[in-house]
């Protein structure tokens, strides 16, 4: 199964691993590899994740303070959000149809 991230929610990703990069070398390229193992585990259990509001579920990141909000698609994984947990709740609602 393919995931398909939001441009937004690339975006947002990005700039979290540069941040957190610029704090430390190598935690940027941690949550990164954080990212992909918790996107290994929704690819693996689309439906293990608690819905967050209709068909939006959500994964945690281990080892950061980060939610991946996504939907599983018949035909691949739409990530809506790579959302920094103390970020204002709702902003990412936009991005789904």
């Amino acid at each position: 199964m393919n995931v398909v991230f939001h441009p937004e929610a690339y975006d947002e990703m990005l700039e979290s691993a540069r941040y957190l990069e610029a704090k430390a070398a190598g935690l940027g390229f941690d949550l990164i590899s954080a990212i992909e193992e918790a996107t290994k585990r929704i690819i693996k259990f689309p439906k293990s994740g608690s819905i967050q509001r209709g068909k939006i579920r959500k994964a945690l990141v281990r080892g950061f303070p980060f939610t991946i909000l996504y939907e599983a698609r018949p035909d691949h994984v739409y990530l809506a959000a790579v959302m920094h947990q103390h970020r204002k709740p709702g902003y990412w609602r936009h991005r789904v149809k």
